[in-house]
C-alpha cells in the first residue's frame, strides 16, 4: 500500500490534468526565451533543463511555428541542456502569444509572450521579360528544385557546428533591400503579386567576394532556376544560411567551412535584377531577420545556465 501510494504521489507531482491536457508541472521544468518579447521575424530561442521534445510558437489559438529540441552537452565545469530554435512569422501581429513546451509523454507546459511591435516597408519590382518568365513559365524542374530545398530546411540534425554570433557574409555595408520587405512584384505582363523579402540584399558588383557567416555543413551548392548559383549551409539542428545569386560557387557540398571562408563570387543569376547578395537565415523551415544573429548567439550558453540553473 505504502509503494502504491508513493507511485501515485510521484505522478500528481510530475503531472497536473486540465482541460483533458497533461501539463508539464512547473516544479521540475526550469526554462529561458531568448529574447523574451520578439518582434516578427526574430529568431527565439528556448532552453530547458529537462527532456523537452518540441515547441510550438501559438498564436490566436494556432500553430505559427514549431521546432525540435536538441541536446547541448556539457562543456568543463558546465551542465547540459536542451534547446531549440524557432521563429516568430513575419506575418504576425503584436499582442499576446504562447510558447507551447511538449515532452515525450505528449505533456505540454505553456508560457505567455509578447510580441512586440515591428514595421516594415513596401516596395515595387518591375521585372524583365527574361526574369517573368523564370518564375511564371511552366517547369518541372523548378518544381523538383522547390521540393528539395523544403527537405533541407524541415531537416532537424542534432549536430551544432555553430553556437555563437554570426558575421556578415561580405565587407560591404550597402544594402538594397532589408528583411521582411512587403514586396509588390510587377511582370512584364503586367500581372503583380505580393511577397516578403526573406533576408538581406548587399548591393555589391558582381565578383564580390561572399563568406560563410558561421561555421558549418554545406549541404547545398550548385545552379537553382529562381536562386541561381546558390550555397547552403546548416550551423545548428535547423539552423541553416543561404547565400543566392551568385555568379560562381566555391563550396562544395557535404565540406565543413568555418567562419569566413571563401564561398562564392557575387552576381545575377537566377531570378534577379542586378548584381547582388541575397543572404537568408532558416529557422526550422521560417525565414528570421539575419541581424538578430549577428546582434546575439544562436545559443547563448552562458545565460541560459545561467537562468536554468540558477
Amino acid at each position: 500500500m505504502a509503494k502504491r501510494l508513493l507511485i501515485f504521489f510521484f505522478i500528481c507531482l510530475t503531472f497536473t490534468t486540465c482541460a483533458g491536457k497533461n501539463i508539464i508541472s512547473a516544479q521540475a521544468l526550469k526554462y529561458t526565451i531568448i529574447p523574451e518579447s520578439p518582434r516578427p521575424g526574430d529568431p527565439v530561442t528556448i532552453g530547458v533543463n529537462t527532456n523537452e521534445i518540441e515547441v510550438q510558437v501559438i498564436i490566436n489559438d494556432r500553430q505559427a511555428a514549431k521546432a525540435r529540441f536538441f541536446s547541448v552537452p556539457p562543456e568543463g565545469r558546465n551542465p547540459g541542456f536542451r534547446a531549440a530554435i524557432t521563429a516568430i512569422p513575419a506575418t504576425a501581429a503584436p499582442g499576446s502569444a504562447v510558447i507551447r513546451l511538449i515532452n515525450e509523454w505528449n505533456a505540454v507546459y505553456e508560457i505567455p509572450i509578447t510580441i512586440s511591435p515591428r514595421e516594415f516597408r513596401t516596395e515595387t519590382l518591375h521585372l524583365s521579360q527574361a526574369v517573368t518568365s523564370l518564375a511564371t513559365d511552366p517547369n518541372p524542374e523548378r518544381e523538383r528544385e522547390a521540393e528539395i530545398i523544403w527537405a533541407i530546411w524541415s531537416a532537424t540534425g542534432s549536430q551544432i557546428y555553430h553556437a555563437g554570433r554570426f558575421s556578415l557574409p561580405v565587407t560591404s555595408t550597402r544594402r538594397t533591400s532589408p528583411f521582411g520587405f512587403r514586396r509588390v512584384n510587377v511582370f512584364s505582363d503586367g500581372r503583380r503579386t505580393s511577397s516578403i523579402h526573406a533576408g538581406i540584399d548587399f548591393g555589391i558588383p558582381t565578383g564580390t567576394e561572399v563568406f560563410a557567416c558561421g561555421r558549418g555543413r554545406v549541404v547545398l551548392s550548385r545552379m537553382r532556376i529562381l536562386t541561381g548559383y546558390s550555397v547552403i549551409i546548416e550551423h545548428a539542428p535547423g539552423v541553416y544560411s543561404m547565400y543566392y545569386h551568385l555568379d560562381s560557387v566555391i563550396a562544395q557540398e557535404n565540406t565543413i567551412v568555418e567562419t569566413g571562408t571563401l564561398i562564392g563570387l557575387s552576381g545575377s543569376t537566377g531570378f534577379s535584377t542586378g548584381p547582388h547578395l541575397h543572404w537568408e537565415i532558416r529557422v526550422s523551415g521560417e525565414y528570421a531577420d539575419p541581424d538578430a544573429f549577428v546582434n546575439r548567439p544562436l545559443i547563448d550558453k552562458n545565460l541560459i545556465i545561467s537562468r536554468i540553473y540558477n
